[in-house]
């Protein structure tokens, strides 16, 4: 149950870690369909091209020549792409130029230009992205906006109390000509904007130019404000983690062990980026910090981290607990299915990520699938192999180092890989069988054994008399019996029955080892007392009937069958023919009276 808990505790930070990336419930702003934001992509794009130019333009209905201006204010897309290299060069007295400040209120005069077409530059890198592909590069504008004649909206900028459009105007530049501008009502609510999303207190603390230099597309004060709450912030994640894990130990000491060990990295991660998130929103609304947070990078690499991790964790308990049930064979499998799920997960966060920036995924996934299709089919055979090495782990017919038959061949197994099982032979070969194969094939495993049947047939010579077959059978079996190395249950000496050329005597025990070896070397040491009894009962083994001999065989021992014949008839006497079967309590006194290994042998116990 323990374990158990341990596990259901070790996934509530992961589940947490998936929702702060997965979902907006965090607090760090709508979703990106909700807000219709740009993405990373989208605003690397954005950033990255120019506008094609007038002249390039889709061919018009109505060709109207582009009026000739230095400033390039003929049509809406080329004033618009003036003003923004304009500002981006700090050049805001020729920005100004772009700004309509006819009709402005008393405090608005001409003066004033350079510092609203700055603060309109910094609106813009704040709030609103401009894709001037999407504007007219004709002198008359859009004409199927809805706007009046001379007049295009470029974007709008929504507030909670009202939603501003940002609107160009097509003006007379004093000499006849007609050039676009930005139009006089959003020249006149360029404070009320920059109020809203300038950078306040700000402007009086820092230089000016801290705001408007710009290092790969992101000012410097943005540079500078998210690398110091980076790396002010870290700290206090170790800390926090720290705090967690020894508040912990009093109550769950192997738990918070194990979050040290595998977890202590990753959860740090995302507890920064936590906190980096939820200050940064302090710094106030951006462009780029708006499409660099719904990326997520940095959550995306920690939780694929911690999935990582996890995936150790549970390979170290799973190879635990297959110890602890004699299938440490099975804990082979788990470096390659650990691998494949780390792929996995990684592959997933890349989608995600992906997604994240704005890349359309779901083609990338369909042509993943019909590709999976054909690997699958391709590798048919090298995954019956694989469901073949889970069979030959989990179940564990054989393992490394048995020694087995499979099929017509015996040998001992080397090696159990995840496409084929190696086994080296008798004659000293290795065979390599696929896994598919040899799960299927009937396994004899040798080394299972837990004792060796001894069972030898007798043939004694047909003149052997029923009193030395009564000796026979009661001396081996009372040999039987009494031998430290052979198990008094299952036991028994039978006479069989009559042969083609014998009186057939079988012999029913187990050799109570498991060695192979040994249990040569104990059949050996039967092998030759049975020998002795029979020579001790006069009689002989029997020799085929068709095998001719050219010199005469041993003559028939009548005195040694005779006195045989009188112990037998003394046994019954006494009542101690042991047939058919002997006592418990004979059993019990002749039981390892005998000396193995036999008297004379350098292995025999000597007395301390």
């Amino acid at each position: 149950m323990r374990k158990h808990t341990t596990t259901i505790h070790l996934l509530v930070p992961i589940l947490v870690a998936w929702f702060s990336v997965a979902s907006p419930i965090w607090g760090w702003g709508p979703a990106l369909a909700e807000t219709g934001e740009p993405t990373l992509r989208e605003l690397i794009q954005k950033r990255g091209k120019k506008s094609q130019p007038a002249e390039q333009a889709a061919p018009r209905s109505v060709q109207v020549e582009v009026p000739e201006d230095s400033l390039g204010r003929g049509t809406p897309r080329s004033s618009i792409q003036g003003f923004l290299t304009a500002t981006k060069r700090r050049q805001y007295q020729q920005a100004a130029e772009y700004l309509d400040l006819r009709n402005m209120p008393g405090e608005m005069t001409g003066e004033s230009g350079p510092d609203l077409a700055r603060q309109l530059k910094i609106v813009f890198d704040r709030v609103l992205i401009i894709d001037l592909d999407l504007l007219s590069a004709e002198p008359q504008g859009d004409q199927e906006d809805n706007l009046p004649p001379g007049r295009d909206r470029i974007g709008r900028i929504p507030t909670e109390g009202k939603a501003y459009d940002i609107l160009l105007q097509r003006v007379d530049r004093g000499d006849g000509t007609l050039i676009w501008k930005f139009a006089g009502p959003t020249v006149a609510d360029i404070p009320e904007l920059y109020e809203q999303f300038g950078y306040g207190r700000l402007e009086q603390v820092f230089p000016a130019w801290f705001f408007d230099v710009s290092v790969l597309g992101i000012h410097v004060w943005l540079w500078v404000a998210v690398i110091g709450i980076s790396i002010l912030m870290y700290p206090v994640a170790s800390l926090i983690m720290w705090l967690a894990v020894q508040g912990m130990r009093p109550f769950h000491p192997d738990l918070a062990e194990q979050i040290k060990r595998f977890f202590t990295g990753p959860l740090t991660v995302l507890i920064w980026t936590v906190l980096v998130r939820n200050i940064g929103e302090l710094l106030g609304p951006s462009v780029i910090l708006h499409a660099l947070r719904q990326a997520r990078t940095v959550q995306l690499i920690a939780l694929a981290w911690l999935l990582m991790r996890f995936v150790d964790f549970a390979v170290h308990r799973a190879a635990s607990n297959l110890g602890q049930k004699g299938l440490t064979g099975a804990a082979i499998l788990l470096k390659p299915a650990a691998r494949l799920i780390k792929l996995v997960a990684l592959a997933g966060a890349v989608l995600v990520w992906l997604d994240n920036i704005g890349y359309e995924v779901t083609t990338l996934l369909a042509g993943l699938s019909i590709s999976g299709i054909a690997v699958a089919l391709a590798s048919q055979k090298s995954l019956e192999n694989i469901f073949g090495a889970i069979t030959l782990f989990t179940s564990q017919p054989v393992r490394v180092g048995d020694f087995c038959r499979f099929g017509d061949q015996v040998g001992t197994v080397e090696e159990i890989g995840l496409r084929a099982t190696k086994i080296r032979t008798l004659d000293r070969t290795v065979i390599t069988v696929p896994n598919a194969e040899f799960a299927n094939m009937h396994l004899d495993n040798f080394s299972e054994r837990d004792r060796f049947w001894y069972h030898p047939l007798l043939g004694l010579r047909q003149e052997t008399t029923p009193d030395q077959i009564r000796y026979l059978l009661v001396e081996i079996r009372k040999m039987l019996y009494a031998h430290p190395k052979v198990l008094s249950e299952p036991l028994h000496v039978r006479f069989r029955g009559f042969g083609e050329y014998s009186l057939d005597l079988e012999v029913f025990a187990y050799i109570g080892v498991t060695d192979y070896t040994e249990s040569l070397e104990i059949a050996e040491d039967l092998n030759l007392r049975v020998m002795d009894i029979v020579s001790a009962a006069g009689t002989e083994f029997a020799v085929p009937a068709q095998v001719q001999y050219s010199l005469e065989g041993k003559p028939f021992d009548e005195k040694r069958a005779q006195g045989v014949g009188g112990e037998v008839k003394e046994w019954k006497t006494k009542q101690a023919l042991y047939l058919p079967n002997f006592p418990k309590e004979k059993i019990a006194e002749v039981k390892g009276s005998l000396d193995y290994p036999p008297t004379g042998s350098p292995q025999a116990a000597v007395p301390v």
